[in-house]
């Protein structure tokens, strides 16, 4: 099994990989199919299903869904000619885009949110529709966004047997187990990060690789500067301030006093990570990591490593972003990277075991203490659910993202004072986030219809 650690690390925009991201890829996906074919077409249409309708307003899901008609995609987008191409939609009810004609369409009536029954293949679906000059639908295609920007057509799902990550084989080390990873580390000698750099040459040059992991931190580094430098109110209803300037003012102005407490470090980690989230809850550029609601833990942990850690090395980045890779694609291959689809535990919790896995690499750990090391952090994410105050990537999200870093951080200095030995593995992990995502009721699954979501005032 092969997943690209540039499939796993998107650059793209906030506040949602699945529900702002992935309905925008799908759109661009359908206008390349419209482009492909025969047919004159006059008109688009889209309606959004489960999650998607249910907390669509508060993700931006209509928003993105218009954008992605229009032309744009996360990893280009502009936030100054999103707004124009919106408002010029809105008054024209209209979308014109390279390769096709003028179409038609209102976005008041022909983007619908149906809060029926989830469509079959997955919580977050979504219908788009291309009509002809009297209105008649001439092309129908099924999306399902399943997590971390990933989407799948109908077809695609169903041949792919469910959700699992479309992934190769024909590489040198193609674990699809955490076992067979550590099989394999045992019979190379390499390290995770080392099998999985040999696996990305098969498709790119080292050059290439390179260039595209230091562009990955350098936006994830970014995206702290940014929001450890902004305050205001976050956009959505909920008037959450942001949080992040004042914690970092304080603690700057805190350092070198004697009677700062030990447990400050816990409030760089959260600080890292919640600036992040806010600048992804304002609809900033992120890297989802592996998704954007948990796209906060990964980069915390790296700016906690190279500030705070003697030693530490910008040099290992890119060590620390292919292991984490290597994690979180078995997380995807084997359950669920979707709060739609398992709850938190598959967003934040896999998040914490990608980045746990990533710390201890870089800080000499074996192949086994780094198996270890993500184990701890999922399994104690474990059972974690999915309900955000208004369907917005706000409440609990923020401070989740914080308390997923600490937790990253404990679980790698606790796997290095070990030999990798343990009892639960991995693969045990993994799955029961599997089993549990599917047990999980449907309220608790990103819907907004249980949990914090219905008892906590909204407004």
């Amino acid at each position: 099994m092969f997943l690209s650690v540039f499939d796993m690390f998107k650059v793209g925009v906030g506040p949602s990989s699945s529900h702002t991201m992935g309905p925008m890829v799908a759109a661009a996906r359908f206008l390349d199919k419209m482009r492909a074919s025969p047919f004159q077409f006059h008109g688009l249409r889209a309606s959004l299903h489960g999650s998607l309708a249910f907390t669509g307003v508060g993700h931006a899901t209509d928003r993105a869904t218009i954008l992605g008609l229009a032309g744009f995609e996360p990893a280009s987008y502009d936030a100054e000619k999103a707004e124009a191409a919106l408002a010029l939609i809105e008054r024209t009810h209209q979308i014109a885009v390279p390769g096709l004609p003028p179409l038609a369409f209102d976005p008041k009536k022909d983007l619908t949110f149906d809060y029926g029954p989830a469509l079959p293949g997955h919580a977050n679906g979504m219908i788009l529709k291309a009509t002809d000059a009297q209105g008649d639908i001439i092309m129908e295609e099924t999306y399902y966004s399943i997590g971390g920007g990933f989407v799948l057509t109908a077809g695609e799902l169903s041949d792919a047997g469910g959700a699992k990550a479309k992934a190769r084989a024909d590489v040198p080390y193609p674990f699809e187990t955490a076992a067979e990873m550590l099989e394999m580390a045992a019979k190379s000698g390499l390290t995770v990060a080392q099998m999985k750099l040999a696996n990305e040459l098969k498709f790119r040059t080292k050059a290439e690789i390179d260039k595209g992991l230091a562009r990955l931190w350098e936006v994830m580094n970014n995206c702290i500067s940014r929001g450890m430098a902004t305050d205001g109110i976050l956009p959505g209803g909920l008037k959450v301030r942001r949080r992040a300037k004042g914690i970092h003012d304080a603690l700057m102005a805190e350092r070198g006093l004697n009677m700062t407490a030990p447990h400050t470090i816990n409030d760089w980690m959260s600080l890292y990570a919640m600036a992040v989230n806010e600048e992804n809850a304002a609809g900033g550029q992120v890297v989802t990591a592996p998704t954007n609601g948990a796209a906060g833990v990964l980069p915390a942990t790296i700016r906690y490593w190279l500030d705070h850690v003697p030693g530490a090395s910008a040099a290992k980045v890119g060590d620390f972003l292919l292991t984490a890779a290597a994690v979180g694609g078995l997380c995807k291959h084997n359950a669920s990277i979707s709060g739609a689809e398992c709850g938190c535990q598959a967003e934040v919790g896999s998040a914490a075991a990608m980045s746990a896995a990533g710390l201890c690499a870089v800080l000499g750990g074996t192949a086994m203490q780094v198996e270890n090391a993500a184990e701890i952090a999922l399994e104690h994410h474990l059972g974690m659910t999915c309900d955000p105050v208004k369907g917005l990537v706000q409440v609990p999200c923020i401070e989740r993202n914080g308390l997923g870093a600490i937790k990253a951080v404990s679980a790698a200095s606790l796997a290095l004072r070990g030999d990798g030995v343990h009892l639960v593995s991995l693969d045990a992990c993994i799955e029961t986030m599997r089993q549990t995502g599917h047990d999980m009721h449907e309220k608790y699954k990103e819907t907004s219809l249980g949990g914090l979501a219905v008892n906590v005032p909204n407004c």
